[in-house]
């Protein structure tokens, strides 16, 4: 069993969350942990949090570039500096710097949670077998989701290449600013469609504004969105409250 979910004898364990990839995934995992304590428990008792909010430029500039080790170097160094500050576990903020997952939990002296395993569950949870995957080029292009996904059996659908490209466009320009305009949205609805016309019973998706993308006219094609996957079951044993936390 993964160190990061077994109980603490004396004390609850302390999240790490790596952000500011962008800022609006992070505040969302911050928002969802202590919103979902304090609904379940009705106090705000909820687990301390320390955030490193990293410079995002940089890792835009280096995705672009395909300078993942350094992406990843960085990544390690800013979640040991969050173990040091008393972190007992991390998380990562964002899809697309999954890419390098691995990497990163090897040069980390601390368990690490892994959007992608969480994902995983939520959507076994929920009896889907097929899903629809949007997110960054980076996310629906490279197979580091799609494997995570497919190892489980569950069919994994991408848009197509054009679309994954306008997709990526809005993410960057938009979403990751706090936007959404009426076009970008009709666009993410037309793309959810046909990738339901294409066998989708769901849509997973790693971005932070994206049900301000949709509507009940697709209620037929649930929306994943995470952290609503992740926290959501593998931090969820967070919220079962007694003396002891499980996460």
């Amino acid at each position: 069993m993964n160190s990061a979910m077994a109980p603490l004898a004396s004390g609850r364990k302390k999240i790490g969350i790596l952000g500011g990839m962008s800022p609006e995934s992070t505040t969302l995992y911050y928002e969802h942990i202590t919103r979902t304590y304090t609904a379940r428990f009705g106090d705000y008792g909820y687990p301390e949090i320390l955030i490193y909010s990293v410079n995002f430029q940089k890792f835009v500039d280096w995705q672009h570039n395909g300078q993942w080790n350094e992406a990843a170097r960085e990544m390690a160094e800013a979640l040991e500096r969050l173990r040091l500050a008393g972190a007992d576990f991390g998380l990562i903020a964002t899809n697309t710097m999954h890419y390098v997952f691995d990497e990163v939990q090897r040069a980390v002296r601390m368990p690490l949670l892994s959007i992608v395993d969480a994902t995983v569950e939520a959507i076994l949870g929920a009896g889907l077998r097929s899903v629809g995957l949007l997110g960054t080029v980076f996310t629906m292009r490279e197979r580091f989701f799609l494997d995570g996904l497919e190892r489980s059996g569950i069919a994994a659908l991408v848009p197509e290449p054009g679309e994954q490209l306008r997709v990526n466009e809005v993410i960057y320009r938009e979403l990751c600013r706090g936007e959404i305009r009426p076009d970008s949205r009709r666009l993410f609805l037309e793309i959810i469609e046909r990738l339901r016309d294409r066998g989708a019973q769901g849509i997973s998706s790693g971005v932070r504004r994206y049900r301000c993308c949709c509507n009940r006219s697709i209620a037929t094609c649930p929306c994943s969105t995470r952290p609503c996957c992740t926290p959501g079951r593998r931090c969820s044993s967070l919220f079962n409250r007694s003396d002891e936390i499980y996460v």
